[in-house]
């Protein structure tokens, strides 16, 4: 906890889609609101947490909504319901708050800015994607200030937009030497979507099974229900390259589950075009994985040795590292990156950077 930077009288709405822990995808919010200590949350989600008593939840109540693909007509009914709580929410605690600070759910800043200026509450948004529209330009113009951890996001190009380490709690994610590493293992973890171009790790796996390279490869992840048709291909894919007993495929975990999968595998791929920089890059090295990644801003950082942008590269990196005679380049050491995009360094410098107004 960063005490010294925090003021007794600031009180910070914090606006995010979930505060859960078993989430695959959002679990890890629940440190970060730990790490920011005093605040008030709106959710649109609520599962399962423990968080400290000056912190108080509020949910839209999607997690009273069916876990299925909404049709076309619910869509129209629910969506201006949440906007209706949400605004309502906004409304009646507007005298608990005097900053809003909303994580990737820009829709919130469109909803409720108007309502949040006329107050005076400063907004500051979370906003970390290599796309972006009109929208997105509309909801810049509320905020006092947007943060992103990518120097390709589409959010950069404002003036008022600051880069900001990833955010990782190093306290979970760090190198356990009782954990045993598979040879020649490949892991790929998040979430499955057309965006995050598994199918370039599963080309890239055909290739080296054809040159008759040894090894193994998990892909952890859930798909929404949009995705399933996508995450179905993925797996036809597998069957029709023939590699079926070297790729396995397992559901989404939670996020505190995840250190172990990084610490029993030897490569950590990420697939995802640059603008987004996933926090599990610096998840996986955290825990002494050897880090592939399409991503650019990760290659400013660490080199380009471990950079790909096509399924060829990917194979040719995978081969070098996988080969016998390179077993001792397996050993990266991330100690000063991790500790840089540490989730203390984070909480530290959004507080400040908030505190300023």
């Amino acid at each position: 906890m960063i005490y010294a930077l925090y003021k007794k009288s600031m009180k910070l709405l914090i606006v995010t889609q979930t505060v859960d822990t078993q989430d695959p995808v959002l679990g890890f919010f629940v440190q970060w609101i730990e790490e920011f200590a005093k605040h008030v949350e709106i959710c649109l989600k609520k599962g399962k947490y423990e968080l400290p008593k000056n912190v108080t939840v509020h949910s839209l109540g999607k997690e009273n909504a069916h876990n299925t693909a909404p049709s076309g007509a619910r869509r129209c009914i629910t969506r201006p319901l949440y906007a209706f709580r949400f605004l309502s929410l906004a409304w009646r605690l507007r005298d608990n708050y005097d900053t809003v600070f909303v994580h990737m759910n820009q829709e919130y800043v469109l909803v409720a800015g108007l309502l949040w200026k006329i107050f005076g509450k400063n907004i500051y948004l979370w906003r970390n994607h290599y796309s972006g529209s009109f929208i997105t330009d509309i909801v810049a113009i509320f905020c006092t200030k947007i943060f992103c951890t990518s120097k390709y996001s589409y959010t950069i190009k404002y003036k008022k937009t600051m880069l900001m380490p990833v955010g990782v709690d190093t306290n979970r994610f760090s190198l356990d030497k009782g954990s045993v590493r598979t040879p020649n293992s490949i892991l790929s973890l998040g979430r499955i979507a057309p965006v995050k171009r598994i199918e370039v790790l599963i080309d890239a796996l055909a290739m080296l099974a054809h040159d008759n390279i040894d090894f193994s490869a998990t892909i952890v992840g859930s798909p929404l229900p949009k995705d399933k048709a996508y995450y179905d291909s993925l797996k036809n894919k597998v069957r029709k390259f023939g590699i079926e007993s070297r790729v396995t495929f397992l559901q989404s975990l939670p996020n505190k589950e995840t250190p172990t999968l990084y610490r029993t595998h030897e490569i950590f791929v990420n697939t995802t075009p640059p603008g987004a920089f996933d926090k599990t890059l610096f998840e996986a090295a955290a825990c002494g994985c050897v880090v592939l990644a399409a991503s650019k801003d990760f290659a400013e950082l660490v080199g380009t040795g471990t950079f790909f942008d096509s399924n060829t590269s990917l194979k040719k990196i995978l081969k070098y590292f996988l080969s016998a005679q390179n077993k001792s380049d397996k050993v990266h050491i991330f100690d000063n990156l991790v500790k840089e995009q540490s989730l203390a360094i984070l909480s530290a410098l959004l507080i400040k950077e908030i505190d300023k107004v």
